[in-house]
């Protein structure tokens, strides 16, 4: 049986395609061999050429086939697989059950167990959340019930279309967005949310030319109606000790103009504020912002040395309480960020589980518990790490990185690179298109839902109406020996 012309024209085709192909290999695999003889800056390369190169690979590509096939569910750091699978669960409205039994080692040291009540509140009794008032002494005091916030991400660190779909989710939400030290950028006003306006060290968007605070373009921010509170960055959980850091790659026109920097420079901003050298210096400057914008004021920082915070706190009680910062937002060395020296962001700084309660009982010491609110963030992502937050002394909680899951986040760790795969921290355009605000918006909104709607469940499960109602003495924690004890026990040991 004779073939038929274009089938023999087909494997001629097919035939030269495959010679092509090879000689092409060859010619690479020689190019490669010869390459990596010759170079010696890699010393796998120069010693195993060619196939060296496969080690390069395969470290790259670990991160991936780790993140999903060889890490348990409860293994991968920074967030496990199942914290990140139930955030996208809550802001996809979809199922947040889970079968069988837990996968969470309840007798691991510092795992948190909520004591349940044998009468619990029922879930069908509504009673308004309580709601709580920060700058009570300032002309324009802000009130709000929610619990959760989105916490500071700066547009320059985070694209367009991510912040546009946060302010309107959090505008859905009913919840604040911390605009980040970046300066205020038209996307975050998109969805008329309530905003809290973030100076950090270098002050863009209400610096002068010699970098200090400008009293008027303080006003012309606290102008903007939805820009309800002023935050004064001391130092941040992934790098205290160190500013700000926006490689030059992601700095485009448009974020160079509001921040007043060079385009495609990197922006590093200084490692502290150079007018700040002592506490009065951090009272009379929230002093300055609050002054010039009537709106409530605070600071924020990571704890290390937390004998400055004793200072501060005699400080005020020399001036008046009216002179203290009106709330405290307490980071975690183990928060997030898009760029961070690793050095810093592994050993500098102390977790929050461990700030948190510190920061609390001295205020309490002092007499100020009452008057300086405390927003606690870092790795707050779930239910149950608010409740502990909140049952440990704390006021609110912001958490970014929940945030960014619901936006989409995949933990791919390339913050720094403008290479992210989702669209949420890069500024290529082509990557961009993936993240469709609208649509993220409504996964904002709807995992903030599910973070107070699942917080309630906790605090009716342990007989109390309103998550804020929760104390120490409402959970246990898991010590060296397995056994556990009541939080307020723990952290009286610890204090001594």
């Amino acid at each position: 049986m004779q073939l038929q012309p274009w089938i023999l024209w087909g494997i001629d085709l097919f035939s030269g395609l495959f010679l092509i192909l090879f000689w092409v290999i060859l010619i690479s695999v020689v190019y490669m061999y010869i390459a990596d003889k010759l170079q010696t800056k890699q010393a796998i390369r120069h010693n195993y050429p060619v196939i060296g190169r496969f080690r390069y690979l395969f470290e790259k590509q670990g991160e991936f086939f780790r993140q999903y096939f060889f890490s348990h569910d409860r293994e991968e750091l920074p967030f496990n697989r199942a914290e990140r699978s139930w955030v996208y669960r809550a802001a996809k409205n979809v199922d947040r059950t889970i079968a069988f039994g837990s996968t969470q080692p309840l007798d691991k040291q510092g795992s948190i167990l909520f004591l349940n009540s044998a009468f619990p509140i029922s879930d069908h009794v509504q009673q308004p959340p309580i709601a709580v008032t920060v700058g009570e002494f300032c002309p324009s005091p802000y009130t709000t019930d929610k619990i959760c916030h989105i916490s500071a991400m700066s547009f320059g660190a985070l694209s367009r279309p991510a912040v546009t779909a946060l302010s309107h989710g959090a505008a859905q939400a009913g919840c604040w967005l911390n605009t980040g030290e970046g300066g205020l950028s038209p996307h975050h006003l998109k969805g008329n949310c309530d905003l809290v306006f973030q100076i950090g060290t270098a002050k863009y968007g209400v610096r002068n030319q010699q970098g200090q605070l400008d009293n008027d373009k303080l006003a012309q921010i606290a102008a903007h109606p939805q820009v309800k509170m002023f935050e004064l960055k001391l130092s941040q959980g992934a790098k205290p000790g160190k500013g700000g850091i926006l490689p030059g790659l992601k700095v485009t026109e448009e974020i160079a103009h509001i921040r007043g920097i060079p385009i495609g420079e990197d922006s590093i901003s200084p490692n502290g504020h150079p007018e700040i050298t002592c506490v009065a210096d951090i009272l009379d400057m929230v002093a300055q912002i609050r002054h010039a914008t009537g709106k409530p004021t605070g600071i924020k920082a990571v704890i290390g040395d937390i004998s400055w915070i004793e200072e501060m706190c005699d400080e005020i009680l020399r001036r008046g309480i009216e002179h203290a910062p009106d709330f405290f937002t307490l980071d975690s060395s183990d928060g997030g960020t898009g760029a961070a020296p690793q050095a810093l962001m592994d050993n500098v700084g102390l977790p929050l589980r461990e700030s948190l309660p510190r920061l609390v009982d001295l205020l309490i010491q002092k007499g100020l518990r009452q008057r300086i609110k405390i927003i606690a963030t870092g790795k707050l992502v779930m239910p149950s790490y608010v409740a502990w937050a909140l049952a440990t002394g704390a006021d609110f909680i912001a958490s970014a990185r929940g945030n960014m899951f619901a936006l989409g986040c995949i933990q791919s760790l390339q913050c720094n690179k403008d290479t992210c795969p989702t669209g949420i921290t890069t500024h290529n355009k082509r990557l961009q298109q993936g993240l469709d605000p609208k649509d993220k918006s409504t996964r904002v909104a709807s995992y903030n839902h599910y973070l107070h709607y699942d917080l309630a469940m906790i605090a009716h499960s342990c007989g109390v109406h309103d998550p804020r109602l929760l104390t120490r003495k409402h959970a246990h924690i898991v010590i060296s020996s397995g056994v556990s004890i009541s939080l307020d026990q723990h952290y009286r040991h610890m204090a001594t």
